[in-house]
């Protein structure tokens, strides 16, 4: 199968004569020989496929040319909407191929009718607003097939209503529902189960990998080979799938749909209404007592303050009180007995998190504005991951524009528990060496130095005036980030798109549209955002993107290395910085016609000596750090004078 996918990926090829643009790439080929020997010997392969090797349809091809059940999962659920309804499509087309495919997402995606028909009963609105959404859904309703939320664009993503119309694996009634027969999920689940191709995201591939059984069962049974597309994601997202968290709003919610319950049951809420009453002012008075501590912090922070322990035991008597209550009405009704079993395993969380003795996992608390999380997360995930591939007997194969470092997959391995993969690093067809430009400001402070954000912008003014803006600012942290939009407004004259001034995708169609914008953004901003063309030639990096020293279960992680004799440094931070810098970096150029300057603005990166990792992991571009060569890069583009190309 491997010599079958190189010609026909080839300049003989049929997607040379069928695709329009597409242009035969040796990287590709080999990518694709590579994943269909991994396919036909169930073995495990690293894949890093640099921007515009054509990934996709590398390992597209020899998932449908093996003719086995295949899982791909891809990092975001617009790449898996995209992968499903645009490149699958496309390649099953051409290769002529009968094969059935299913998109799968987590139940959360979809419409619940049960939890609808609640809603509209209830009725309880904030305002005419969402009484208009309400009405907006129910006529979906009628005639969606999928029940997939995606399909109903005009509704926000944020609607407070879409938590009440979709179910939880908490919540749901599973075969006891009334609206069991038309449930979106169930079918859902059912098409994935009798799929060739199922296209899922790693969320929810982790969930039912980690046996986190939604109500019906493994979901993804039987797979002959698991592709995992934006790999890098896997060890942060296999972190969350086997800790424990317990939520503010999850005890909450479960106080809301225990009184919703009671409506369909005969004195059930005359007995249960005061033990109902009493979970929301417990979680509240907790949240209260955490309100003096850090935002996230390791638990043995809090679990010596008197208050936070009594608000603690608040929480834990209201919750076995609404437990108990329960447990006397459960026979009566199916969603009774669904929500006391809810709150005995809550209970039983509760017990657990609070016992942060325990060696093998790290137990800390996050706040968010009105609500907070307790988790205890594995310190290490390679021992559950690396058994959860012998179960499977399967293929596995993660790839990636950013999994290794400065060439060596060492690091990923590792975390992953997986022992002499096979590896392939293809680099980018793109021509780095003369589309791109790495600039390294001289004379910047030390990152630590109070004014370093002042001065980065300083720095990165001339090169805004010689771009005609069309840039990304990328930084590690939200402070800087609001600094610098305060340093530039005014003095700029290109319109300037603000992390949280307006959800991701209206500043992203905003830059678009601009086509001289200059787009300010953390976090999220580093990856996964496409913008070709003449719209960026610009990529701005205000330091590395070392993570935060106050996470907890860093802290843990990096004391176990360093009692183990190893350097957390060299073999855990500075691998991360350098798939997030990795990450950034690869905003820049997304096409093959692109040319960009990348300002790289950490003085480390020279002064040093593991700033040689960092270089030597990205893509092999010109290096200056003198401004005219910015300015004479940027010449032919943007020059004076009315003969100037754009």
């Amino acid at each position: 199968m491997d010599e079958a996918a190189d010609e026909l990926l080839g300049a003989e090829g049929p997607f040379a004569r069928e695709v329009p643009g597409f242009v035969p790439r040796e990287v590709q080929q080999l990518m694709a020989r590579a994943v269909a020997e991994a396919i036909d010997d169930r073995h495990a392969l690293i894949a890093e496929a640099g921007t515009g090797t054509g990934k996709t349809f590398a390992y597209l091809v020899p998932a449908m040319m093996s003719g086995k059940r295949v899982i791909i999962s891809t990092g975001t659920k617009a790449l898996q909407d995209q992968l499903f309804h645009r490149d699958l499509p496309r390649v099953r087309s051409v290769l002529g191929a009968r094969l059935s495919s299913a998109l799968l997402k987590g139940r959360a995606n979809y419409l619940c009718l049960h939890r609808l028909e609640q809603a509209r009963n209830e009725g309880r609105f904030v305002n005419r607003e969402q009484v208009s959404q309400l009405q907006t859904i129910h006529a979906w309703s009628t005639a969606t097939k999928s029940g997939d939320r995606a399909e109903l664009a005009e509704l926000p993503e944020d609607s407070p209503l879409w938590p009440r119309v979709t179910s939880t694996t908490e919540n749901c009634l599973g075969s006891d529902c009334p609206f069991f027969s038309d449930c979106f999920v169930v079918k859902a689940r059912r098409a994935a189960q009798e799929a060739d191709i199922v296209v899922v995201n790693h969320h929810l591939l982790f969930a039912d990998l980690a046996i986190k059984q939604e109500g019906f069962g493994e979901i993804l049974p039987g797979a002959h080979a698991f592709i995992l597309d934006e790999a890098h994601q896997v060890p942060e997202l296999a972190g969350q799938f086997f800790s424990i968290t317990l939520t503010a709003r999850q005890l909450t919610e479960l106080a809301t749909d225990a009184l919703a319950e009671c409506a369909s049951v005969s004195g059930a809420l005359a007995t249960l209404q005061p033990m109902i009453e009493e979970m929301k002012p417990a979680v509240r008075r907790l949240r209260l007592a955490l309100d003096r501590f850090p935002s996230k912090a390791a638990f043995v922070v809090i679990e010596r303050d008197a208050e936070v322990e009594r608000e603690l035991e608040g929480v834990r008597v209201a919750l076995d009180e609404l437990a108990a209550g329960l447990d006397a009405h459960a026979e009566r009704s199916r969603g009774l007995a669904a929500v006391h079993e809810r709150a005995m395993a809550m209970s039983a969380r509760l017990t657990h998190l609070c016992d942060s003795g325990a060696r093998d996992s790290v137990h800390w608390y996050e706040l968010s504005q009105n609500g907070f999380a307790l988790h205890a997360t594995p310190l290490d995930l390679s021992q559950p991951l690396r058994e959860l591939r012998e179960q499977s007997h399967a293929a596995w194969i993660f790839t990636s524009a950013t999994l290794s470092i400065a060439g060596r997959f060492d690091h990923f391995a590792r975390q992953l528990g997986l022992e002499d993969p096979a590896s392939l690093c293809l680099d980018s067809p793109f021509d780095y060496a003369n589309q791109a430009l790495a600039y390294l400001p001289k004379g910047l402070p030390e990152p630590s130095a109070r004014d370093f954000t002042d001065k980065v912008i300083e720095a990165v003014l001339p090169v805004l005036e010689a771009s005609a803006g069309r840039a990304f600012l990328l930084f590690t942290s939200h402070r800087a980030l609001r600094r610098a939009a305060e340093l530039l407004e005014g003095r700029v004259p290109y319109p300037l798109f603000v992390q949280g001034s307006a959800p991701r995708h209206q500043l992203l169609a905003g830059f678009r549209e601009s086509g001289n914008g200059v787009l300010l953004g953390a976090a999220s901003f580093w990856e996964g955002v496409d913008v070709a063309g003449e719209a960026l030639s610009v990529v701005v990096i205000d330091k590395l993107p070392f993570a935060a020293p106050d996470d907890p279960v860093l802290v843990a992680r990096l004391e176990v290395l360093r009692e183990s004799g190893l350097n957390p440094f060299v073999e855990w931070q500075i691998p991360n910085a350098v798939i997030a810098l990795k990450q950034g970096a690869g905003r820049l150029i997304r096409d093959i016609n692109d040319r960009g300057v990348l300002v790289l603005c950490d003085p480390r990166l020279t002064s040093k000596g593991y700033g040689r990792i960092f270089l030597a992991s990205l893509p092999a571009m010109p290096r200056t750090d003198d401004f005219a060569a910015v300015a004479a890069f940027f010449a032919p583009v943007v020059g004076p004078g009315p003969g100037s190309e754009r």
